[in-house]
């Protein structure tokens, strides 16, 4: 199944977030840089002429719009959806509701902040996961750091399974 093989994308999570602070990051940085993505993409056009959404909260009016970043949030959701249907109804719900959260927010900061605040968090969000991941990788190239014994054998046999994986398909296509 590849991509909707939900035991291959826990074993590839794992391989690469199996150490505490690596999840740690992993957790609290994907969200932030889920959400402004979706915060900024609130000022892309609609797909459609259709009536916008409006919602009302403590006298603020948004209008949801049907534009990429409603595009990103539906591909998301039904990609967790078809991975796994409990747990990934529950991601649904999550990425429909930054969607929502992130028109409100965008429309009560306007483009003028909206582009500053994304940019911050995106910066912040990305540099925190490459430095995150980074040293983890390092502590094990040059400190032989491993989460547990026999992590990185079974992580090597992995990405060789991985790369003969492709191997194969490659060779398939191309006879």
């Amino acid at each position: 199944m590849g991509i909707l093989d939900l035991e291959k994308q826990f074993s590839f999570y794992g391989a690469y977030h199996h150490n505490p602070i690596n999840i740690a990051i992993h957790m609290l940085l994907v969200w932030p840089i889920f959400f402004t993505a979706l915060l900024i993409l609130y000022f892309t056009p609609s797909f459609f002429n259709l009536p916008q959404i409006e919602l009302s909260i403590f006298e603020i009016h948004c209008f949801l719009i049907l534009n990429f970043g409603f595009l990103i949030a539906i591909i998301y959701s039904l990609f967790y959806i078809a991975l796994e249907v409990k747990s990934g109804s529950l991601a649904a719900l999550l990425c429909m509701t930054a969607w929502i959260l992130s028109s409100f927010l965008a429309q009560v900061l306007g483009f003028s902040l909206t582009w500053k605040v994304v940019l911050i968090t995106q910066i912040v969000c990305w540099i925190g996961q490459f430095i995150g991941h980074g040293v983890f990788e390092a502590m094990q190239k040059f400190l032989n750091y491993e989460p547990y014994p026999g992590f990185q054998a079974k992580v090597e046999a992995l990405i060789d399974a991985e790369i003969n994986d492709w191997k194969e398909k490659k060779q398939l296509l191309i006879s």
